[in-house]
């Protein structure tokens, strides 16, 4: 069943319209802690954080009114990586946690990600029962006024995310002597980041740590990487570090200035973490993962599994087969022996104690040769392009020319108005041609 509000990776779009206004997330609030409310009858707590727009200050209020309107009482994070309200969820025993941001989007949308009491994201499911409470009467939902729920701001969620972070790895564990540029996009990791690596003892050089409401991910962050590129050769730093508006993507570079995304990250992570007996059962990727990773891991003898596009997804495929390593080539990377979802911090630090023998990024993190492949974004009025006759015709025309020579991706953004073309082959010219019959079917 198709969800009404629930996208790949929560609910999302633009400020004032649609979904994301305050009159709809004054709904959202009280729907899902009804859900959640009934499952836990002893303890009422719901928390939240968000990343760094200017209309969280719009969304939160209007979240918070719908929570406290149901019986729940709300702890306040403020700005806070993704994982970190993932991980605080589970270690203050919430009932359930939010987290309001767009992620890689534009400042003017955003959205929220929704959170159980285990620090996990919603199945389809749960989604679909919050769906239905959402459009039944509030009146229904709304509680005795003796039983409204209180709210309170906490400043420390940074502090008890970093503390998580840090006991993830041995006390001895320092980055002296290791130069970073680190770019946290003007989002929510732009206090947490740059603090922990300091503390580390590594010499940072920081970009995109002065948030304004309205420069997230603007020319900066994990969908910008050749800012950290350049910054890296500039600085002549060991390593870039690129985050996403809430932290839970990572793009790196090496020393001399070459993008490293996700599956080159994952290939680096399970060739290492099986050789020291961490890695369990396999890697999960998704359908956008390139082959070369595929290849590799199987020459490597390392199970590799696809799950559709979503962290929430590879997740989902972990736990079914007991893996604990898994990801996208965007950079959302889950490290289950750590955390419950994608964290670009943990990732970030799993890499750099690899690195921490002086090893060049050079050498740790170009593992695989990708097969070459093309990515295109292309933002249409009504994402249902894809079904119509003149787009299905392009996708057959296309798989024909490409034959057994590559393969051929395309999909609904699940974030974005937008429909997604992956093309890969070794013959380029190949991919050129596919992916321009496709796009041409995308015009109105």
């Amino acid at each position: 069943m198709k969800n009404k509000y629930f996208g790949t990776d929560g609910i999302r779009g633009t400020v004032n319209q649609g979904n994301i206004t305050g009159e709809k997330f004054f709904k959202f609030g009280l729907a899902s802690g009804t859900y959640f409310k009934n499952q836990k009858k002893s303890k009422q707590v719901a928390i939240i954080a968000k990343d760094t727009r200017l209309s969280g200050y719009t969304l939160e209020p209007a979240l918070v009114s719908g929570l406290v309107s149901g019986g729940m009482h709300v702890f306040t994070l403020g700005p806070l990586p993704t994982n970190g309200l993932a991980m605080l969820t589970k270690s203050m025993k919430a009932n359930m946690g939010i987290m309001i941001t767009a992620s890689h989007n534009p400042y003017h949308d955003n959205g929220l990600k929704l959170f159980g009491p285990d620090g996990m994201k919603l199945s389809n499911k749960i989604e679909n029962k919050i769906e239905k409470l959402i459009d039944a009467k509030i009146t229904r939902q709304l509680t005795n006024p003796k039983l409204l729920g209180r709210v309170k701001r906490l400043e420390d969620g940074n502090d008890k995310y970093i503390k998580i972070l840090r006991k993830n790895f041995p006390k001895n564990f320092y980055l002296r002597g290791t130069k970073i540029v680190l770019d946290c996009a003007n989002g929510a990791g732009y206090k947490a980041a740059p603090k922990l690596l300091k503390d580390l003892g590594a010499k940072v050089i920081s970009l995109g740590i002065r948030p304004n409401g309205l420069n997230i991910n603007d020319k900066c962050g994990s969908t910008y990487p050749s800012r950290i590129c350049s910054a890296v050769k500039k600085f002549k730093a060991h390593v870039g570090i690129s985050f996403d508006g809430d932290a839970d993507r990572i793009i790196m570079c090496d020393e001399k200035g070459k993008i490293i995304d996700g599956d080159q990250i994952i290939a680096m992570l399970a060739q290492r973490w099986r050789s020291k007996k961490i890695l369990k059962g396999g890697v999960i990727g998704t359908l956008m993962s390139n082959y070369g990773l595929e290849t590799f891991l199987k020459k490597e003898k390392i199970k590799f599994f696809r799950s559709k596009v979503g962290d929430k997804y590879v997740k989902e495929k972990m736990k079914k087969l007991n893996f604990n390593l898994g990801g996208e080539q965007s950079g959302h990377i889950i490290l289950g022996k750590f955390a419950t979802t994608g964290d670009g911090l943990m990732v970030a630090l799993e890499v750099l104690f690899s690195l921490r023998k002086r090893k060049k990024a050079s050498k740790l993190l170009n593992v695989f040769k990708p097969l070459p492949q093309i990515l295109e974004n292309i933002t249409v009025k009504d994402k249902d392009i894809i079904n119509r006759t003149k787009c299905k015709n392009a996708v057959k025309k296309a798989n024909k020319l490409m034959s057994n020579e590559g393969r051929i991706l395309v999909r609904k953004s699940g974030t974005e108005p937008k429909i997604r073309i992956m093309v890969e082959s070794y013959n380029k010219n190949l991919i050129l041609k596919c992916v321009n019959i496709i796009k041409k079917s995308l015009r109105y």
